[in-house]
């Protein structure tokens, strides 16, 4: 019977994440606190689950409320605007070194983890360009999206904070074994970039122009900032801004700190640097609240969830009757076929649906059935996923992207779906010569 509602609020949970109807924090609240009430569990267990959960999840919602905020603020001061379009104007009419260069520009724009902010920096920026050299728009799309999924692997970017989560894994812990996988990541794409860049070429010298190649009518001026982010720049201050950057990263690299606390000594910092007085660093705070809060509370609603899931037993009863089920050999390698088809599975799956709803059943079974450790079960749903992200109709940010380069959903699924897929293949392999599952 536990397993059976176990099922039903892990099923109704996924739906509902799916359908995206409602924010994601009602259904990780109210769907597994029914399950636990019709599972027989009253008031008194059901707060100490409760209180369980969150005490899992309480750092990784205090660094991501305080990282989303610095990388806003860093943002703000306008940080990482000069090498971005300085990199633009350097490639203008070579196609490869356009490709190779939007490449680059789609990782280091999303170094702050957000999807809008990376899409809303690169997409305008670009699109003039492409469009000059009559190159494909959808290919401008293809490597911002793979750019973005490999450094999609930071610690504040979103996966591996939920990863976190679930495991009780401590972030920067999970993501230091990663780094080495995000070096081959940007090589790769860069060697990527350069191929599909060759190729465009020959395909605009033979005059040929396919569904993929349709263009959209915009400025051929690079995009400018508006006068209220003119006044928020701080270009006397760059170096300052590069070097509190750079500190940040090294402490984390390090672990000299928790991340949270090195974030909230960032952020202090950023703000003391860049806008002195109270009146305008109360105003950044409150300009970045809404990302870093909305985060907050879906980390932590799903540490209610997962205190609910755990405490229960249904993971575990689940788990146990699925381990009965399936065959031995492939209960302790059920998470390397699901990570081999991670990509295609972000077509059905929200991100919120993966990481809470599928990898918290995948530790069961291959975890506390096959002895795999939890570490090696989230690299391997990880990074045979996260390359996807921006492939996925559940993305909120993709759907900027398509909104500002005027592109279709379904073209771009047709023109990146494969590369993505092979590239996360590539990457997949990759960490499982280096031992990461």
């Amino acid at each position: 019977m536990l397993t059976l509602i176990g099922l039903l609020t892990i099923c109704s949970l996924v739906v509902l994440l799916l359908i995206g109807r409602m924010s994601p924090v009602l259904p990780l609240i109210v769907v597994p606190l029914l399950g636990a009430l019709a599972a027989g569990f009253g008031p008194e267990a059901i707060s100490g689950f409760f209180t369980d959960g969150i005490g899992r999840v309480t750092a990784i919602a205090t660094m991501f409320v305080f990282a989303i905020t610095f990388f806003g603020v860093l943002q703000d001061t306008g940080l990482f605007r000069p090498l971005i379009g300085g990199m633009v104007r350097l490639t203008r009419g070579n196609v490869i070194a356009v490709t190779v260069a939007t490449a680059v520009i789609g990782m280091l724009a999303h170094l702050d983890g957000a999807g809008a902010t990376t899409f809303l920096l690169t997409v305008p920026a670009l699109l003039p360009l492409y469009k000059q050299l009559r190159m494909s728009p959808y290919l401008m799309l293809l490597l911002l999206a793979l750019g973005a999924g490999i450094f999609n692997m930071l610690p504040w970017a979103g996966p591996l904070g939920r990863a976190s989560a679930v495991t009780g894994i401590e972030v920067t812990e999970l993501w230091r074994p990663l780094i080495i996988i995000q070096g081959i990541g940007v090589v790769l794409l860069v060697a990527l970039a350069a191929l599909l860049g060759w190729r465009e070429q020959r395909r605009i010298a033979a005059g040929t122009t396919g569904d993929e190649g349709v263009l959209v009518e915009t400025s051929t001026d690079l995009h400018e900032p508006s006068a209220e982010e003119r006044e928020l720049e701080r270009p006397r201050l760059l170096w300052a801004n590069s070097a509190l950057f750079l500190a940040v990263l090294v402490s984390l690299f390090s672990g000299v700190l928790p991340a949270g606390y090195i974030f909230m000594i960032g952020l202090c910092l950023a703000l003391l640097i860049n806008y002195p007085g109270g009146k305008a660093q109360m105003q950044r705070i409150s300009a970045h609240a809404p990302a870093a809060l909305s985060m907050g509370m879906i980390i932590l609603a799903a540490g209610s969830m997962l205190g609910i899931f755990t405490g229960t037993g249904m993971l575990t009863s689940i788990a146990q009757d699925l381990a009965q089920v399936l065959p031995a050999p492939l209960v302790g390698q059920m998470h390397i076929v699901l990570g081999l088809f991670g990509l295609p599975m972000e077509l059905m799956l929200s991100t919120d649906a993966y990481y809470f709803g599928l990898l918290p059943v995948t530790l069961e079974v291959v975890g506390a059935q096959g002895g795999v450790e939890p570490a090696s079960v989230v690299y391997a749903l990880t990074i045979g996923n996260i390359i996807g992200t921006f492939i996925s109709p559940f993305s909120p940010a993709l759907w900027l992207a398509l909104g500002l380069a005027g592109l279709d959903l379904g073209r771009h699924i047709r023109y990146s779906l494969w590369w993505m897929w092979g590239f996360s293949l590539v990457l997949f392999g990759a960490a499982w010569a280096f031992g990461l599952f």
